[in-house]
């Protein structure tokens, strides 16, 4: 059991859970109240205003836009004043937002059935909160390591831990399989 609790962090950000709320100061807002409060407004005010639809349309820019920026050469990334992830963050926002637009408009939403139906309640919060934590996990894995370790552990092991990226990655592809596999009568 020790063997898989050590594969599931990585040397960065190692589970205490004695010690994982102890960097948040509510009193004292840091980076880390502002990620969470980012979590759980984002994740509530904007997913149930956009729909489920148009999260998964905005879930297929991300992932789009991410392959892009991570399959960027050094040349481009080393381009500016040593900010590197400035760039990565830019051009990921960037591409995120033209793609946005351009898959919003294409045969693509045809393609999965979106606006036929609006998806249940329930769908959309998963949908919302697996896009926001995705988004978060994204933006921080761009981050040099020495701001990542200023965050609590919490933060850390939630949002930048390598099995925590994986699983922000790849459970919204799963939610869209499932959710997606078995029409709802009361949908159609």
């Amino acid at each position: 059991m020790n063997f898989l609790l050590a594969q599931a962090t990585d040397t960065t950000t190692q589970l205490d859970t004695s010690n994982l709320l102890k960097g948040i100061d509510f009193q004292k807002p840091s980076w880390d109240v502002f990620v969470i409060l980012f979590f759980v407004i984002g994740a509530l005010l904007y997913g149930l205003s956009l729909g489920r639809d148009r999260i998964i349309i905005i879930l297929v820019s991300v992932y789009m836009s991410l392959t892009v920026v991570k399959s960027l050469p050094d040349v481009v990334l080393k381009f500016t004043i040593g900010k590197e992830f400035a760039i990565q963050v830019t051009a990921f926002v960037a591409l995120f937002v033209g793609l946005f637009f351009l898959v919003s408009r294409s045969a693509l939403i045809r393609t999965l059935g979106v606006n036929s139906s609006e998806g249940r309640w329930y769908q959309t919060i998963i949908f919302s909160i697996l896009h926001v934590g995705l988004l978060i996990s994204i933006t921080m894995s761009f981050l040099p390591a020495d701001v990542v370790t200023k965050f609590a552990p919490i933060t850390q092991f939630v949002f930048t831990a390598q099995w925590s990226q994986f699983a922000w990655i790849a459970a919204p592809i799963l939610a869209m399989i499932l959710f997606g596999s078995k029409p709802d009568s009361k949908e159609e």
